[in-house]
């Protein structure tokens, strides 16, 4: 693996090289379409030429469509390793045994509002790393590497989309240097989490992600539902911006179901997919416009909607965006009052989320000059530095050694 400074780097040279790669896939597609096609036409008694020219009613308004690199493309030059393997392996059998109440410790799902540096991103890592073997007794931590951003209006997309953060939009490239960034990430023993927002981009990732969580915009789109009931990952399901608690069980429901839909393979060739349901899904409560949603009554609330569905009564709970306002310095009041639900005895809260960064707060990006951003902050949501989070963890870890001792007397 190349160094974290030299990742973008490495990643374009490997997007343009697997992009002439595809180009000639496409070409021969398109000269196999061509030869045989005609012997298709005539077994069907279609006359090839009787299709009108679309002309003006099609791609009215689409500026451009270009190749891009493929998930098996990207797989054969960027391979998952034994030690990732291992890393994914373990994180997943450890958040979804907490899910189910097979482990007694608190998942934490801690690190940046999203990811825009790959250095930062390396170095948080390596913070992560040192926690998790700190609290490995009480906290199964995996690291928040989002590079997808949804959005309401238009801003940024994320590292995947935009990854030089000046507007160029080289998805192939950000492609690239998320798995990359993913593969070293979980090389060092650290477990990720992601926000999918696609059918496509999970499976350039494919064997990387321990956890997915489906956003508050997302959670009410039965595509995402379907996709997800066959993710190998444990998910979570975030209640709606409005504060909807019902659509997120609804959308855990659905999740837990098998599916068949329209999809795309790893070769991004359009395919009918089955799913067998996932079976971790679960509620992330995050609050809303009007406040917050992580009180005892809130947990104890959504606890009694779960079980009426039949549900188990476990949830995450998320400690910013609207159970903190968006005011990063309240993620601690939020954990505090968590940590003092867990040590409690409250057995529905089974992890918690946390905005976590090298530097406190927020800037807002300049895509001109991308350059002068300030190294370690976050471009989105603001974040708690890394000073607090290690007390933050601290808390959490003692709160779950407290509920372990109160269940065992």
């Amino acid at each position: 693996m190349p160094t974290p400074d030299q990742l973008l780097p490495t990643a374009t040279r490997i997007a343009d090289a697997l992009l002439g790669v595809q180009q000639r896939v496409n070409e021969r597609v398109d000269a196999a379409h061509a030869e045989l096609l005609p012997a298709v036409h005539a077994l069907l008694g279609i006359a090839p030429g009787a299709a009108v020219d679309p002309g003006d009613l099609v791609d009215a308004r689409i500026t451009g469509a270009s190749a891009v690199v493929t998930p098996a493309a990207v797989a054969a030059l960027v391979p998952l390793t034994a030690e990732s393997a291992a890393t994914t392996r373990a994180g997943r059998r450890a958040v979804a045994a907490i899910v189910r109440g097979e482990d007694d410790r608190l998942a934490v799902i801690a690190g940046p509002c999203s990811i825009h540096d790959p250095v930062a991103a390396l170095e948080y890592a390596a913070f992560l790393a040192r926690m998790r073997e700190r609290h490995a007794a009480d906290l199964e931590i995996v690291m928040r590497t989002y590079t997808e951003k949804p959005r309401t209006e238009v801003d940024w997309k994320g590292f995947a989309y935009d990854p030089f953060l000046d507007g160029s939009s080289r998805i192939g490239v950000g492609l690239v240097a998320t798995r990359m960034l993913m593969a070293e990430i979980t090389a060092l023993g650290v477990p990720v989490a992601a926000e999918p927002l696609n059918a496509l981009t999970p499976q350039y990732v494919d064997g990387l992600v321990t956890y997915n969580g489906v956003g508050a915009r997302n959670v009410t789109d039965q595509t995402a539902r379907e996709r997800v009931s066959g993710f190998s990952s444990v998910v979570g399901f975030k209640n709606s911006p409005e504060g909807s608690i019902d659509v997120a069980v609804s959308a855990v429901i659905s999740a837990r179901a098998p599916h068949e839909f329209l999809g795309v393979d790893r070769h991004g060739v359009s395919a009918q997919l089955g799913t067998t349901g996932n079976d971790t899904g679960h509620v992330i409560l995050r609050g809303d416009a009007d406040g917050p949603n992580y009180s005892p009554a809130h947990v104890a609330d959504t606890k009694r909607r779960l079980a009426a569905r039949g549900l188990p009564e476990v949830l995450v709970v998320d400690a910013s965006h609207g159970n903190s306002g968006k005011d990063h310095v309240r993620q601690v009041q939020v954990v505090r009052d968590l940590a003092g639900q867990v040590a409690g005895g409250e057995q529905g809260i089974r992890g918690v989320m946390v905005e976590s960064n090298l530097v406190a707060g927020r800037q807002d990006l300049d895509r001109a000059d991308p350059g002068s951003l300030t190294y370690g902050q976050s471009v989105t949501d603001a974040c708690v530095d890394l000073a607090t989070t290690e007390d933050l963890f601290a808390e959490l870890a003692a709160a779950t050694r407290a509920r372990r001792a109160s269940s065992d007397s």
